[in-house]
């Protein structure tokens, strides 16, 4: 355990070196600030280009906003905030293998399962840090703005998204222990994803799958109920363990 913490400290503190956990704070900072200020501005904007629409055909009437599109607004973001996550960590074992620092603490006792238990360790601690960053700055801002009333089950709609991106942190994970470089982390992630997303199209199945925790508006605006969350949020998180866990025998095997 007193190496595994030490290793995870390490990989912390490389990140802290690199800045980028400060880029990560910064970009869901940032996305959290726009989410109800974009939802806040929208009736100024409609206003202020009210006259250039009329004059193009478009006539914009009132426009009520609610904390509804500031949340709509997050859910919108949110892939943005996770992608941009996802390619900068794409090379969190890459710059291992191409500098060769991971020869010599093997060759000395260091366990291969605690560089990868280490590693995936501050993949999820980041995420989660900078995930909920946002959402504590969107929830707010929303609150200071607006009636939060209207909108339902913030908390459990959030906490939906969050867990696909772990399960698309493991992913990762995954690939990065099997690929030694960048690229192939991204196209083997990104594959998986996408193909997730296509067999979603299925409503009898996607239903089940970890990419139905994307529309957490859905659930904020009450169309759907919030036990309909459990199938995939339990799914998503055990698709995750499960991930992490082929990781350790792949890397355990692997010719470094």
């Amino acid at each position: 355990m007193r190496v595994l913490v030490a290793f995870f400290k390490k990989e912390l503190c490389e990140h802290v070196r690199s800045g980028k956990l400060l880029f990560l704070v910064l970009v869901f900072l940032l996305l959290g600030i726009m989410n109800p200020a974009i939802a806040k501005l929208t009736p100024w904007l409609l206003e202020t280009f009210a006259e250039s629409l009329a004059e193009s055909g478009i006539v914009v009437g009132a426009v009520t906003v609610t904390a509804r599109d500031s949340w709509v607004q997050f859910y919108k973001n949110a892939p943005m905030g996770l992608i941009a996550f996802v390619l900068l960590e794409s090379g969190i074992f890459a710059r291992e293998y191409s500098a060769g620092t991971l020869i010599l603490p093997l060759t000395k006792g260091l366990r291969r399962e605690t560089v990868v238990l280490s590693k995936g360790l501050v993949l999820f601690l980041l995420w989660t840090v900078s995930y909920w960053l946002s959402y504590l700055v969107t929830y707010g801002y929303t609150a200071y703005f607006f009636d939060t009333t209207v909108v339902q089950y913030p908390f459990l709609a959030a906490a939906g998204y969050w867990l696909l991106g772990v399960w698309i942190l493991s992913l990762l994970c995954l690939f990065s222990v099997l690929f030694a470089s960048y690229v192939a982390p991204l196209l083997g992630t990104g594959g998986v994803t996408l193909t997730v997303y296509l067999v979603a199209l299925i409503p009898k199945v996607g239903r089940y799958l970890p990419t139905a925790l994307a529309d957490g508006t859905a659930l904020l605006c009450g169309t759907v109920k919030a036990q309909s969350y459990l199938a995939p949020m339990l799914i998503a998180a055990g698709a995750a363990l499960v991930l992490f866990a082929v990781a350790i025998p792949l890397f355990n095997k692997k010719s470094l």
